[in-house]
């Protein structure tokens, strides 16, 4: 049930369907936008709400449907039932061209992937069009709606002989104007002419005479006459009798086409009414994007839970200004299912009440509505409106008691699948009374169920939501340090109509609104006042929550950002290592192979003063020849200590290592230096300044290439390494480096496995060795010594 009368009136669903109506393409989508009702039937509203949904999918897919020629033909089938009557040649083209729209139509939907479009599919599941009786309408009509002169053999030699009389007459015709204007009985600029279906020439009244034939007609001044000359009577009545016959025959073929047409009736109504219906799903689906609408999951029982939901016409109105439209968040469920908003007049209280029946009515309707993704909603099987001036004079009502004929109806008729809209409950008459009447039916509301919102401005109501369950209160947010609307609804707390602070906005004299203030008295003074600190705080923690918000996005970023950069070294790293073992290797065997030659000439030559002496020469030139070969690119120069102090902006370097950095920060005895993209804080002993050159930091392979090719002796180094490191006593900053620099070296010569000796204590220094080797590649596994040889004290780590 839908109440009152101009319920669609009062909501604005009147513009809404004559907005669909005009984004139709015929009359056929029109019908059914007017016969568009509200529907309390879950399955068929969730079998609207899927057909417009696909439709607004394939309009957004821009796939080629065809919109084309959406006549409606129901006129001329009504005349095709009759029999003896026949259609004629516009009436086919369009019958036609909209049958072939029908059949394109099925074909597309049918031929799209298994699984979609499945209510447009169930749509045109028993729509059937004879490929044979559009055959049968090409043949004689075409694609432009001429008749086709191939129609039958008879109309073809019809029309052969209509079109070579003609070309006779024609050129008699020519013969005789041509002889009348020589001789001056016509005007010189005299073409022939129609005259009751006969062929004639315009000649000059005075000379009527002198040109043989009929007279057909006089121009308005009579001095015009127009004659068909005696010599083309004959061709005139072949042509007219040819004509004749080709009309014959024409009505012959569209008598007989109508009767082949009238076979096919019932199933082109329900193919028509199919086209129809796309019509008016295509249009439901136009202006759900227009308005970004969408499809909310729709449960049996009344429920309410939009996000972001808006007004569709307000919304339209704000986009043609650019405007933006505040967006609501509402919830209506059977724990709460009255809400109670108060506010500021022109806060927004109307028009958030508006939009849930709009939105409502939309919905029940068939048509999506704009609210958010994760939205829902319910079927109400009725829906009660209380809005707006309902004076009448007529009926010797007046708006108060308008009001009490609503409430009344409300009372006895809504139950717990109603929902209910009433604007500016109670007000009308003297407040006291007004509000306790308000309050009545209100608690009687609540007592039978209904769902519904309602605006008022009685504290007496606000304070009632407050301790009664399934009310709950909603409030229009105001700036009240600007007094002006937010037009946001937040539910949970009730608002404050800032009638006193308006009105001292606008401008009333102090002494007005000192009156005013102390006849309100100071409880309710004090209630709004506490509202309006409620609002200051709420928006502060807003303001707060907002920039918490932009930090924390900050931070994510850089983390984000500093993570992206400690895997982009550690990859640098591990290419840089790989490349170098790979060139180490291939260097210690190019040495184990001139060495293994150098003591086979030395055995060979057993053992000769020169022999022996050119074989070390030979050796010695080969280590030269490499060095120089692998010899670095020019890195930074060390500068003297005496230089003085480190300062911010200086290139500087670890001491004994190979990284290069700026300082961005001195604090004490420490520093923070960004290598490369990443900020450490080093202590200042550890630094040393270096000289910063115009090119490029050099590359870490170069620093590693440099620091194992000099002296090149390969084998000496591999024979000097110690696979045990011992850092007990250290630092744990110290002795991470020490931890670096020694796995990278054994990594590099190739050693099998290493060990790390950093004691027991309380056990920082080996979760600092172990966290470092379980991040390194190249380590296959991490473990500690066997008991009898230190066991956790020391960590044993097996090189890949």
């Amino acid at each position: 049930m839908i109440y009152p009368e101009n319920f669609e009136i009062k909501i604005g669903f009147a513009q809404v369907r004559e907005m669909l109506s005009e984004l139709c393409l015929s009359p056929l989508g029109r019908h059914f936008v007017n016969r568009m009702q509200f529907l309390n039937r879950h399955d068929l509203v969730q079998r609207l709400l899927e057909q417009t949904k696909e439709f607004k999918q394939l309009l957004e897919s821009d796939a080629e449907i065809p919109l084309q020629h959406y006549f409606d033909v129901t006129a001329y089938l009504d005349r095709a039932a009759i029999a003896g009557a026949y259609l004629d040649v516009l009436a086919f083209f369009e019958i036609k061209m909209s049958l072939r729209t029908i059949r394109d139509s099925l074909r597309f939907i049918s031929s799209t992937e298994e699984g979609t479009y499945e209510a447009l599919k169930a749509l045109g599941a028993n729509i059937l069009v004879e490929r044979s009786l559009i055959a049968a309408l090409d043949k004689v009509v075409d694609d432009a709606g001429a008749v086709r002169d191939d129609a039958t053999p008879e109309l073809q030699r019809l029309k052969r002989d209509l079109i070579s009389q003609q070309g006779v007459l024609r050129k008699s015709i020519s013969s005789i104007i041509r002889h009348a204007k020589n001789e001056g009985w016509t005007p010189g600029d005299a073409e022939p002419t129609i005259r009751g279906g006969r062929l004639v020439i315009p000649v000059i009244a005075e000379h009527k005479r002198r040109l043989k034939g009929l007279i057909h007609d006089e121009s308005n001044t009579g001095q015009t006459v127009y004659i068909e000359p005696e010599s083309i009577f004959e061709l005139n009545n072949d042509i007219k009798d040819l004509e004749n016959a080709y009309h014959r025959e024409l009505i012959r073929i569209l008598m007989g086409l109508t009767n082949t047409l009238r076979n096919y009736i019932p199933e082109l109504r329900k193919a028509y009414q199919y086209l129809g219906l796309l019509d008016f799903i295509r249009a439901k689906a136009a202006f759900a994007r227009r308005v970004e609408a969408s499809m909310p999951k729709l449960h049996k029982f009344p429920h309410i839970s939009w996000k972001q939901t808006v007004h569709p016409l307000l919304y339209l109105s704000h986009k043609q200004l650019g405007k933006p439209t505040v967006p609501m968040d509402l919830e209506l469920n059977r724990d709460q299912r009255l809400l109670l908003i108060s506010g500021p007049n022109a806060g927004g209280k109307s028009v958030s009440l508006k939009t849930v029946g709009l939105v409502q009515y939309m919905l029940q309707t068939g048509m999506l509505i704009p609210v958010g993704d994760n939205s829902e909603a319910g079927i109400f099987h009725d829906i009660f409106i209380d809005i707006g001036d309902e004076q009448s004079i007529e009926n010797d009502l007046s708006t108060y008691s308008s009001h009490l004929t609503n409430m009344k109806k409300f009372v006895t008729v809504a139950d717990n699948k109603s929902l209910v809209l009433i604007d500016e409950f109670g007000t009308g008459t003297e407040p006291v009374l007004g509000g306790a009447i308000a309050e009545a039916v209100l608690q009687n509301l609540n007592d039978s169920k209904v769902f519904g919102v309602i605006t008022t401005h009685y504290t007496n109501l606000k304070n009632f939501a407050e301790r009664t369950p399934g009310i709950v209160n909603g409030a229009m947010r105001y700036d009240h340090k600007n007094l002006q609307p937010l037009y946001q609804l937040e539910i949970g707390k009730p608002g404050s109509s800032f009638a006193i602070e308006i009105a001292r906005k606008i401008g009333l004299p102090k002494h007005i609104m000192d009156k005013a203030s102390s006849l309100v008295g100071k409880d309710k003074i004090r209630y709004d006042r506490l509202l309006e600190e409620l609002e200051t705080e709420k928006q502060e923690l807003e303001k707060k929550l907002r920039e918490a918000t932009a930090l924390e996005l900050k931070m994510k970023r850089s983390v984000k950002e500093y993570t992206d950069l400690k895997n982009f070294l550690e990859e640098s790293k591990q290419d840089v290592m790989r490349e170098a073992k790979g060139k180490a290797k291939l260097l210690l065997k190019d040495a184990n192979q001139k060495i293994e030659s150098t003591i086979q000439q030395i055995k060979q030559s057993q053992a000769e003063k020169e022999q022996t002496k050119q074989a070390r020469r030979e050796l010695e030139t080969f280590a030269t020849e490499v060095v120089r070969k692998e010899e670095p690119r020019p890195a930074h120069r060390r500068i003297a200590a005496h230089a003085g102090p480190l300062k911010e902006g200086d290139t500087v370097g670890l001491i004994g290592q190979d990284s290069i950095g700026q300082i961005v920060g001195i604090k004490g005895k420490t520093a923070e230096v960004l290598f490369g993209g990443l900020k450490t804080i080093v202590k200042v002993d550890n630094l040393e300044r270096l000289e910063a050159q115009t090119t490029k930091q050099k590359k870490a392979k170069a620093e590693v290439s440099e620091g194992y090719t000099r002296g090149m002796n390969i084998t000496q180094r591999m024979a000097d390494f110690t696979t045990t490191l011992d850092i007990r006593g250290e630092f744990a900053e110290n002795a991470l480096h020490k931890v670096m620099n020694f796995t990278d070296e054994a990594i590099m010569l190739g050693i099998p496995e290493i060990k790390i000796v950093h004691g027991r204590g309380n056990g920082i220094l080996r979760q600092v060795v172990r966290d470092y080797l379980y991040s390194v590649r190249e380590v296959a596994s991490v473990g500690s010594e066997a008991e009898e040889r230190g066991g956790d004290g020391a960590t044993l780590a097996v090189l890949k």
